[in-house]
């Protein structure tokens, strides 16, 4: 081994060049170099004006960070958050991170059966939770969880240890020492994303992956002189990266609490925001606005636009506004990127350096171009994706067939090198910006007692992306009120699962092993006999917290 090996060596602690040091990639380390670089940069803007320097995230991180350590949390534990996005929900995950612990956030709309498979699929012993989502515990098994630490007014029901997160609080000279380094290939997080043949998986992110995600061998384009508009939920990963591979490039965030299309631009504005994230019903939502004088009076200079439709050239033309798209996964790291205002309708760009793409039939063999396969991914850059899925080494060796994680989305490629997404060879469904796991939909559908068999897909919506559909059977007998059945739904699901519509069948189609011909029901769609939710002038309104 030469000198300046032992050189590189010591200043990452290992001596693969393809693996960035702790200092690169790692929160705590991250939050300490910069703040004794750049005290004064501010890193947050809330949508108020608010700000926060380099040093006062530090400062308040530390501060909570304290208080989880008072409240037993040590290196390496696993740490539920139910928290909307917000000033507690950004300083928590980051104290989490700042401790060596483990962030395990959960969707705020989950509830009843999903919100008892999370919690006991976490580990977790500690629960910091919103006071809004606290009625939520009751009726339901809560697994290892002993303790609540409550955002806003509110207590915990009895069984629960509680604390105000007021009460964590505490200082540098606090803190206990870490039992070891913290490294990039250490789990910084567990996500969860929704199951298709069952239960929702917890995805094991490394340090190293969430820096991959969106790091500068993905988005090269994005620089540490800008500032990213955080628009969707801190507990999906659009959300999460964001903030962590900002404060990677020593760059800044603005935090909205809630999308909404009509304060949109007023947020981007009020925080100077210089780049978005925009799933593809806000770019329809946003277009479908007036024109308005004040449409180029702005700061964004780029947008990530997913997927890529027909309104990109318009939106780019209205807004003055480069426009990229991605394919991306909770499980992997942005391995396709588009060039700025692709030309090419519907793509999702190329591979991108780094990475190695494959599409394939059901046998893991390659597929000529131009003929749909299912994507297969791997990067050369060890902990760039996934390690697998927490507790489910069953799904963890399925996905990781022969050395490729199977995306399970369908594709084909272009001669050029372009590729263009066609279908989910999953039976996820996908409605505005949330995907949906037919299989959950189906559970709790069966669970109603006039419904004999069920099967969830996803059709069409009018603002791109899915609506959701069920197929259902009564039971013999029975008969069963499509009006009744969302009452019936709407508190054990999450608003955005309950279904548009409802097609009621004496038997569904089925195959000669008794599996459900979900491919027969979307070729047929919305029939003439289908109920729609919305013409029966049933709204489901998100709950605000």
């Amino acid at each position: 081994m030469t000198a300046s090996t032992d050189a590189a060596m010591d200043a990452r602690g290992h001596s693969d060049p393809r693996v960035p040091g702790r200092e690169t990639c790692v929160l705590r380390y991250l939050i300490d170099g910069w703040a004794a670089r750049q005290p004064d940069t501010t890193y947050v803007v809330f949508e108020n004006g608010d700000r926060w320097t380099y040093a006062e995230l530090r400062e308040k991180v530390i501060s909570v960070a304290a208080g989880l350590q008072q409240q037993g949390v040590r290196q390496g534990d696993h740490v539920a958050v139910w928290l909307p996005n917000g000033r507690e929900g950004l300083l928590v995950f980051y104290a989490i991170n700042y401790l060596g612990a483990v962030f395990v956030p959960f969707n705020t709309a989950y509830r009843g059966s999903l919100l008892e498979h999370v919690l006991a699929n976490s580990d977790a012993r500690l629960l910091v939770c919103h006071a809004g989502l606290l009625d939520r515990l009751e009726g339901v098994d809560t697994a290892a969880i002993d303790t609540v630490i409550v955002v806003g007014e509110g207590s915990a029901p009895a069984r629960f240890a509680s604390a105000a997160f007021a009460s964590l609080a505490g200082n540098e000279a606090d803190l206990l020492p870490l039992a070891r380094p913290i490294e990039p290939w250490d789990n910084q997080a567990i996500i969860y994303t929704s199951g298709t043949t069952g239960p929702s998986k917890g995805v094991l992110s490394s340090y190293l992956h969430l820096y991959t995600n969106a790091g500068p061998d993905s988005w090269h384009f994005i620089t540490g002189a800008d500032r990213f508009l955080v628009n969707m939920p801190i507990f999906h990963i659009g959300g999460m990266g964001i903030p962590f591979v900002m404060l990677a490039r020593g760059g800044s965030i603005a935090l909205m609490e809630n999308y909404s299309t009509e304060r949109f631009w007023d947020v981007v504005r009020t925080t100077d925001c210089t780049a978005m994230f925009l799933l593809g019903v806000m770019a329809t939502f946003l277009m479908k606005a007036p024109p308005s004088p004040r449409d180029r009076e702005h700061s964004i200079r780029a947008a990530f636009m997913v997927p890529l439709t027909e309104i990109s050239g318009p939106f780019h033309e209205r807004f003055g506004i480069d426009v990229y798209t991605i394919f991306n996964m909770t499980e992997i790291s942005s391995p396709i990127v588009s060039e700025p205002n692709p030309v090419k309708p519907g793509t999702c760009g190329k591979v991108r350096a780094g990475v190695e793409v494959r599409l394939v039939d059901g046998h893991d063999c390659e597929v000529p171009v131009g003929a749909v396969g299912e994507m297969l991914v791997r990067t050369d850059r060890p902990f760039a994706m996934n390690s697998g899925y927490h507790k489910n080494p069953e799904a963890t060796a399925k996905a990781w067939a022969n050395g490729w994680f199977h995306t399970g989305d369908a594709f084909r490629r272009d001669g050029d090198g372009y590729f263009y997404f066609v279908d989910r060879v999953k039976d996820a469904i996908r409605r505005r910006g949330e995907n949906i796991s037919s299989f959950e939909v189906e559970m709790e559908l069966v669970a109603h007692p006039c419904v004999r068999e069920a099967a969830a897909i996803g059709v069409p919506s009018e603002f791109s992306e899915d609506d959701v559909m069920v197929v259902i059977a009564p039971v013999p007998g029975q008969s069963i009120d499509p009006a009744e059945l969302i009452a019936f739904l709407e508190p054990r699901m999450s608003y955005f699962m309950i279904p548009r519509y409802i097609r009621i069948l004496d038997d569904l189609p089925k195959t000669a092993t008794a599996k459900v011909q979900k491919a027969e029901l979307r070729a047929e769609g919305i029939t003439a006999d289908t109920w729609d939710r919305d013409k029966a002038g049933i709204k489901l309104k998100r709950e605000k917290l």
